[in-house]
C-alpha cells in the first residue's frame, strides 16, 4: 500500500516536476496569505510561514469555532470528518485582517484580536460553498450550492462590511440554473467570474461587474463550460470541465473571447491553484460511463500544455457517504513558490497536507 503520492515518469527534460518538502496528517490546506499557510484541523484554524522549502515549518494557533458537541466528536475522526463534511471547507483572508470561514450549514468570521469565530450567517439551502472570492475593496462574494432539483431561484452573496453581514447580490431566477459552482475575481478586469452548472444552458461562464449591475454570459450551453476550476491570468481565463457524461479538459479563454482546449483530463476538476507562473489543475475520483478513473490526479502546466505529475489511488471506502478522492488547493494569493494540496479519500494519504518543492 503506498504511503504518499509518487511523481509520474515522464521522458521530457523540459517537464514540470515536483519534489515532496513535506507532509502534515489530519491537516487541511486552506488559503494563502503571502507567504503564510492557513490549515484546519477540524474546527481549529492555524497557520504558518513558509520561506523556504528546506526550512522548518511551525504551526501556530489562530482560533477554533465552537460547533455542536457532536460535530466536536465526529470531526476526531477521518472517516466520521469526512461522513458529515466536518470542519473548514473554505477560507479567505482580508487585507483588514478579518478572516471568513465556511463551515457545514455557516459562515463564520474571526475579527483582529479575537480567538473564536462568530456565526455571521445561517446556510439554510446546501451545507457550504467551497470558495469565496475577495475584492480589493474586501467585499466578499460566495455563490449558493446545493441540490436544487426543482431549479428555484439561486442567490449570490456579498459582505461589504468585511464579513460582518451578508446580502443578496445577485439572483438567478427560478428554472435558470441549478447551482452555482464558483465565483472569482479577476485583478486584470476587476470583475468577477461566475461558474454556474449543471445541464445544458444551465452550465454558463459569466463576466459580471463587482456590484452586478453588468452581467454578461461569455460561454454556456455545454458540458464543456461546466466548471469549478478557474485561474485568471493576464491573458485570459484557464479553466477545467467538470462533467461526469464526458471526457474533461482544460481550455484557455483570452481576453478576446478566444477558446482554445489545451489538455485532456483524467476525470472531472473542481481545484485549481497558481504558484508564480505554473498552474495546477486536481481531478477527482467521481466513476461514470464516461470517466473511469479511480486516481486523482495533479496536472501542472506553462499555459500550452499540462502534464499528470502526481496520482493517488481512491481508497475502499463508498463514495456517497465518505466523499470522492480528491486534492484540494488552497485559495488565496501565494507568494511562498510551494505547492500546498490536501488529499482526501485515496489509499494511504487520507486527510493530509503535502508541501511540494517546484522546478522545472
Amino acid at each position: 500500500m503506498a504511503t504518499a503520492a509518487l511523481p509520474l515518469i515522464t521522458s521530457q527534460a523540459e517537464t514540470l516536476k515536483l519534489s515532496k518538502v513535506t507532509t502534515f496528517p489530519k491537516l487541511r490546506a486552506l488559503a494563502w496569505n503571502g507567504n503564510v499557510l492557513y490549515a484546519s484541523r477540524g474546527y481549529e484554524l492555524r497557520r504558518a510561514g513558509i520561506t523556504s522549502p528546506s526550512e522548518p515549518i511551525h504551526w501556530e494557533y489562530v482560533a477554533t469555532v465552537r460547533p455542536p458537541l457532536w460535530r466536536i466528536v465526529s470531526s476526531t475522526s477521518r472517516l466520521t470528518t469526512r461522513l458529515f463534511r466536518d470542519g473548514f471547507h473554505a477560507l479567505a483572508v482580508l487585507d483588514s485582517g478579518e478572516l471568513i470561514g465556511a463551515i457545514p450549514k455557516a459562515i463564520v468570521t474571526l475579527s483582529p484580536g479575537e480567538e473564536q469565530f462568530r456565526v455571521t450567517h445561517r446556510i439554510s439551502r446546501g451545507t457550504r460553498p467551497l470558495h469565496f472570492a475577495v475584492t480589493p475593496e474586501n467585499h466578499v462574494y460566495w455563490g449558493e450550492y446545493f441540490d436544487n432539483p426543482q431549479r428555484d431561484e439561486v442567490h449570490i452573496y456579498v459582505s461589504a462590511d468585511r464579513g460582518a453581514h451578508w446580502d443578496v447580490a445577485y439572483t438567478f431566477a427560478r428554472g435558470m440554473i441549478r447551482h452555482v459552482h464558483n465565483v472569482v475575481y479577476d485583478e486584470w478586469e476587476h470583475c468577477l467570474w461566475v461558474l454556474t452548472g449543471d445541464n445544458a444552458s444551465e452550465c454558463r461562464i459569466i463576466r459580471a461587474a463587482c456590484d452586478f449591475r453588468d452581467v454578461e454570459i461569455v460561454l454556456s450551453g455545454n458540458q464543456q463550460v461546466r466548471a469549478a476550476a478557474v485561474i485568471p491570468m493576464q491573458d485570459g481565463l484557464y479553466f477545467a470541465s467538470d462533467t461526469p457524461l464526458e471526457r474533461n479538459h482544460i481550455y484557455h479563454l483570452s481576453r478576446q473571447g478566444k477558446l482554445t482546449r489545451i489538455s485532456e483530463l483524467s476525470s472531472s476538476s473542481i481545484y485549481s491553484c497558481r504558484v508564480a507562473d505554473h498552474l495546477f489543475f486536481s481531478t477527482m475520483v467521481e466513476p461514470s460511463a464516461a470517466n473511469r478513473e479511480r486516481n486523482v490526479r495533479v496536472y501542472g502546466g506553462d499555459r500550452s500544455h499540462f502534464k499528470a505529475l502526481l496520482s493517488w489511488e481512491k481508497d475502499l471506502w463508498p463514495l456517497n457517504l465518505f466523499q470522492y478522492g480528491n486534492a484540494v488547493f488552497p485559495d488565496g494569493n501565494n507568494k511562498s513558490g510551494v505547492l500546498a494540496l490536501t488529499t482526501v479519500a485515496v489509499r494511504g494519504a487520507d486527510c493530509e497536507t503535502f508541501l511540494w518543492q517546484i522546478s522545472q
